[in-house]
């Protein structure tokens, strides 16, 4: 098998079911993507699949590098990964109590 070089990868095009509006996080199952634009639903639109974006977060203090993972339910991001999609790794320490942490995506 041969791979032919498609495209960089840093947005994905992505049709919605429904609209998603423009940073918003969109849950891929085995990874997270972030609306480059508002995307209508059923219209293809791009999501941020590379980059560093701030997120809310839960309370946790979080470290430098500690892997991150989406709470769907709880639309942040937490350390814990059992029930949650994984999401990168913290691109900046963040303190307990402190509602945002920047977030390096997997890519």
């Amino acid at each position: 098998m041969k791979g032919i070089y498609w495209q960089k990868g840093d947005t994905l095009d992505y049709t919605p079911k429904e609209a998603v509006e423009y940073g918003q996080v969109v849950d891929l199952t085995t990874r997270i993507g972030v609306a480059a634009s508002d995307i209508a639903a059923g219209e293809q639109g791009q999501l941020h699949m590379t980059g560093v974006f701030q997120m809310d977060k839960d309370g946790s203090e979080i470290a430098l590098g500690a892997a991150l993972y989406y709470d769907k339910s709880g639309d942040q991001i937490t350390t814990t990964a059992e029930g949650h999609t994984p999401a990168g790794y913290a691109a900046a320490p963040a303190a307990a109590g402190t509602g945002t942490v920047l977030v390096k995506l997997l890519g």
